[in-house]
């Protein structure tokens, strides 16, 4: 069933595109307007924060699964459930009466949020390497990347557009009506699943393993040093991530129908492009380290440091079909990492925290913008090494693992850096080697804060560095051209 001469098109493309920006774009926006819904719900700050994350959640554990159950039963059917999933979510997040029913509405809209998001991510990004080929291939991904990395980018911004013009409650009545257009443009795709694709059974065992690993381990980086790094709990976590996390490989290497197959990591090139997306995403961090310090630091509203952040979103939008023209002419490795060096400059300025405000809002606008030109450079180049170098019979569950790689980097990659400010920020004394090293202008009793952040920025500037090795020396040149059998 897999030998289909089905062609993709431009309105197929759109639909694919609007599928997921019902997640990226709107849903996405929940974390800015959170403060408002919170005061029009009646919802206590703690019950909201659980509702913004869990749609991450869900979409970051059930991502992988949802790939290899579409290849096996089916990509369009899985694809449409996810749609499907998107309207009843945003309909209930939407509808979510003031008082006690609030929560219920909430968090079960998020979790169907996310998981519509688990469904059609892989699916479309699968499809996309089934139904299109070369320069086409790579035009789309570029296309279908901009409702990722744009739509996240701008969705800040639009929530609150639209929050303060018609309302909270039609950001979640324009995802349904995105969700419903996606719907009727793609519905002339034919059904593809992989051949021989038989009854599929889902890895409980192995998502279960691998949610208690992960949640010890977020616990672990977050409440470390509220912990303190020797107390028995601080162990006790490290302990059940080493614990789980060994099951989670041992139950994976002999589960028939494994949540992670990991013999698709026997192929380098795949390797190298998921653990740079891994790394590259993980970057992210410098976003909530360093909005964080000009609210705290400079003591800047959430609004006037969101719209530094501007020049990120245009820029992801203006140049991401750039990455595609790089990665048609120099293949995949050569614009990876020229992305990875262009963030790593983006972190570098955003690292200069012992200059004056007004200077560092000048960096700040530039390296905004530098961020997201790197992001354009990388994403249709890794994209497209990760997923043209797998069978077609494993592009679900590749587009699963490769997108997953994205939703656990950002996690950690913020939950680190945020804990390393956190950490500093929290001293009633600046660290002295520091401040011997780089004199800090200004105020001085803002110092830790600025600490803080410079050394939580370092550690995002190591993961820079990372993608930049990781390519190096898993992907070859023109690694768009090599096929490695699995």
């Amino acid at each position: 069933m897999e030998t289909i001469h089905y062609k993709g098109n431009d309105k197929v493309l759109f639909g694919f595109i609007l599928s997921v920006l019902t997640f990226w774009l709107f849903a996405n926006s929940m974390m800015n307007v959170s403060p408002v819904m919170s005061e029009t719900l009646g919802m206590d700050a703690n019950t909201m924060n659980i509702a913004v994350s869990l749609a991450a959640l869900f979409s970051g554990i059930f991502i992988v699964v949802v790939g290899g159950l579409a290849d096996s039963i089916g990509r369009v059917k899985i694809f449409r459930i996810g749609l499907w999933l998107a309207i009843v979510g945003s309909l209930l997040v939407a509808l979510a009466p003031a008082g006690k029913a609030a929560t219920i509405f909430l968090l079960i809209g998020r979790a169907l949020q996310g998981l519509s998001a688990a469904f059609v991510m892989p699916t479309s990004l699968g499809m996309l390497k089934i139904f299109w080929e070369g320069k086409e291939r790579q035009r789309a991904i570029s296309l279908w990347s901009i409702g990722t990395f744009g739509g996240s980018g701008l969705s800040s911004l639009t929530g609150g557009i639209i929050a303060s013009s018609l309302g909270w409650r039609w950001i979640f009545f324009f995802a349904i009506a995105v969700a419903v257009v996606a719907l009727f443009l793609t519905k002339e795709l034919p059904e593809n699943k992989r051949e021989g694709a038989g009854k599929y059974k889902i890895d409980w065992g192995g998502i279960a393993v691998f949610m208690i690993a992960m949640l010890a381990l977020q616990i672990f980086i977050t409440n470390g040093n509220k912990f303190g790094w020797t107390n028995w709990i601080t162990i006790v976590l490290v302990a059940i991530t080493v614990v789980f996390g060994y099951l989670f490989i041992h139950i994976e290497n002999r589960a028939p129908f494994a949540f992670v197959d990991f013999k698709l990591f026997k192929n380098k090139i795949f390797t190298g492009a998921t653990l740079a997306n891994f790394f590259i995403n993980g970057t992210a961090g410098l976003l909530i380290v360093s909005l964080t310090l000009m609210q705290r630091g400079a003591q800047f509203s959430a609004m006037e440091a969101g719209l530094l952040t501007l020049g990120f979103a245009i820029a992801v939008i203006l140049f991401i079909r750039v990455g595609e023209k790089l990665l048609q002419k120099f293949g995949a490795k050569k614009p990876i990492i020229w992305g990875a060096l262009i963030i790593g400059v983006a972190i570098i300025l955003l690292m200069q925290t012992q200059i004056m405000t007004g200077q560092y809002v000048v960096l700040a606008v530039i390296a905004y913008s530098l961020f997201g030109l790197g992001l354009a450079f990388f994403a249709t180049p890794a994209t497209d090494a990760a997923l043209s170098n797998l069978p077609d019979n494993q592009a679900g569950t590749g587009a699963g693992i490769f997108k997953m790689a994205s939703s656990l980097g950002t996690s950690f990659g913020i939950a680190i850096a945020a804990g390393i400010y956190t950490a500093v920020a929290s001293r009633s004394d600046p660290i002295a080697w520091l401040s011997n090293l780089i004199g800090f202008a200004g105020r001085q009793d803002n110092v830790p804060v600025r600490q803080g952040a410079m050394l939580g920025l370092a550690f995002c500037l190591l993961l820079a560095v990372l993608v930049i090795v990781t390519v190096s020396v898993l992907i070859p040149d023109k690694s768009k051209k090599t096929e490695e059998k699995i």
